[in-house]
C-alpha cells in the first residue's frame, strides 16, 4: 500500500501505550502485562504501516523508528527483514515486546553458563500475529532471524527505552564475549500520526 489506511491504528496504540506509562516508564512484568495486550491487537491489522516503514534492504535488516515516547519510556520499531537475514546474537538492556506483523521471526535464546560462556536457552518461530516477550529479568540475550527463505517479514517491536540509542551488546555466540554496539535507526522520518484533518473534515460536514 502506498499509503497507510489504517493509521489511526498506530496513533491508537500510541495513546494507550502512553497512558499506561507511569511517570518512570514501567517496570518488565507490568510492561508485559499492560503492553502486550495493545501491541496484540495492533499487529493483529496489516492495513496501518506505511510501504517507506517496511522495505527491505537487499544485504541487512532495518530497524524503522514508527515512534518514540518524549520522555523516552517506550519505543516503537518496524523490523523488516529480506529473505534469510538475521541479526547477531545480542542484548537490549531494557524490557521488550515482539509482534509479528507479516510473515514469521525465529528467535534463539542464549544463556550464561557458570563460565559465562553462551549456552543455547531454546528457540521459537513467531508467526504473524503472535507476541513474545523479552527482558533482562525473563530473558535477554538472543539472535533473531526471518524464518522464510523466499520472502520479506516484518515485525513490530516495543522497548522499555529509546532502542536505538541504548548502548547495549552483540555476543560471539562461541566464546560469550561482549562487543558493545548502539543501533541506530534506518530512516531519519517517522510516520505521520497526527494528520487527523479529514475525519475532522468529515465529521464537520
Amino acid at each position: 500500500m502506498s499509503a497507510a489506511r489504517g493509521i489511526f491504528r498506530l496513533r491508537d496504540f500510541v495513546v494507550a501505550a502512553t497512558a499506561a506509562m507511569g511517570p518512570d516508564g514501567l517496570d518488565e512484568a507490568s510492561a508485559h502485562a499492560r503492553i502486550g495486550p495493545l501491541l496484540r491487537d495492533l499487529v493483529a491489522h496489516d492495513d496501518w504501516l506505511p510501504d517507506e516503514f517496511a522495505t527491505p534492504h537487499p544485504e541487512f535488516y532495518r530497524q524503522y523508528l514508527l515512534h518514540c515516547d518524549p520522555f523516552e519510556r517506550f519505543s516503537v520499531v518496524s523490523f523488516v527483514w529480506g529473505p534469510g537475514q538475521r541479526t547477531p546474537v545480542h542484548d537490549h538492556t531494557v524490557w521488550g515486546l515482539i509482534g509479528i506483523l507479516r510473515g514469521a521471526e525465529r528467535c534463539r535464546f542464549f544463556e550464561r553458563d557458570a563460565g559465562g560462556r553462551l549456552v543455547p536457552g531454546g528457540e521459537e518461530i513467531l508467526e504473524s500475529g503472535q507476541l513474545s516477550a523479552i527482558g533482562p529479568a525473563s530473558g535477554d540475550i538472543h539472535e533473531v532471524a526471518n524464518a522464510h527463505a523466499d520472502r520479506v517479514s516484518v515485525a513490530v517491536h516495543v522497548y522499555g527505552g529509546n532502542i536505538g540509542a541504548v548502548s547495549r551488546h552483540v555476543f560471539d555466540p562461541a566464546t560469550g564475549a561482549a562487543k558493545p554496539f548502539v543501533s541506530g535507526y534506518a530512516a531519519a522520518t517517522l510516520p505521520n500520526l497526527w494528520d487527523r484533518s479529514a475525519e475532522i473534515r468529515a465529521r464537520s460536514g
